[in-house]
């Protein structure tokens, strides 16, 4: 698939778009959440890391479900043609607390939108700010950088050698299963198919076995940076950098500055960097 600079250019036309969603935050649904990424059940007294993320759920009838399992393109975002999409990374600003039974309003703009040629193909960068606000004030600033990109070569799965990871005082290990990524999908309403179909993930994109979320390791990342630092930071920024797959063992860890943590493949590869201001 090549991608063509009349096609950057109507991409580019949903530069400036924006959309906006009034909700009630319910107490349920972050329960739920926290128990899902393994905190804290007593919302009401202190709210789970990335609680936004709990609300404001992506919801699309079955007509509109692509294969992969993602909604179909072109109704906010732009119809980027590249087939795979993932979530690359975001930096975020925490203001007020969000409060539970109230409404809250989440508006969405798409900033810009990329497009990166290199030795692996075509990149599509799509950067889209959420800003949620509650009673006037902001609760949340959040930048998502968002790829796409192509098939890539079709070949066998490359199994990843687990090795064991050597620990220091503060580091945590994680062990995500089917069922964490299943409860995963269920309280963000994520359907893509990598995080739940074996056979698709394997025959389909080519990865060793079932992918655990990006924002799933993210949010484990802030729970751990909040660990740290003895309290919520205020602003957070993680990027990805390699996948995370089921059923092994992550670390947590301290990263590359006192202010930065990182989560650790099996392999000792990085998965996922972030920093965190006080």
């Amino acid at each position: 698939m090549t991608i063509t600079p009349d096609d950057v250019k109507s991409w580019q036309g949903a530069i400036g778009r924006s959309q906006s969603v009034t909700e009630v935050l319910e107490a349920g649904n972050l329960r739920r959440f926290a128990a899902a990424i393994g905190e804290d059940m007593d919302v009401e007294r202190a709210a789970p890391s990335m609680a936004h993320w709990a609300f404001f759920l992506p919801v699309a009838p079955d007509a509109e479900i692509g294969d992969d399992g993602h909604p179909r393109r072109g109704d906010f975002l732009p119809p980027i043609s590249l087939p795979r999409r993932m979530f690359a990374g975001a930096a975020l600003k925490f203001g007020a607390a969000l409060k539970l039974g109230k409404p809250a309003t989440r508006t969405s703009s798409i900033v810009s939108v990329n497009h990166k040629a290199g030795r692996s193909g075509d990149l599509v960068f799509v950067e889209v700010d959420q800003i949620i606000t509650q009673d006037g004030a902001m609760c949340v600033s959040e930048r998502q950088s968002i790829v796409y990109r192509g098939e890539g070569e079709k070949a066998a799965p490359t199994p990843i050698v687990a090795k064991p990871h050597t620990q220091a005082a503060g580091d945590e290990l994680w062990l995500p299963g089917p069922v964490n990524l299943f409860r995963f999908s269920a309280v963000t309403f994520n359907n893509h198919r990598i995080h739940y179909d074996a056979p698709y993930v394997t025959e389909v994109e080519g990865y060793p076995g079932l992918v655990v979320h990006g924002p799933f390791t993210a949010a484990k990342l802030l729970g751990h940076a909040r660990k740290r630092l003895g309290k919520a930071p205020a602003t957070f920024s993680f990027r990805a950098l390699a996948p995370l797959f089921v059923s092994q063992e992550v670390k947590l860890t301290v990263g590359e500055t006192a202010e930065s943590v990182a989560a650790i493949r099996c392999d000792g590869a990085v998965s996922m960097s972030a920093t965190y201001t006080g």
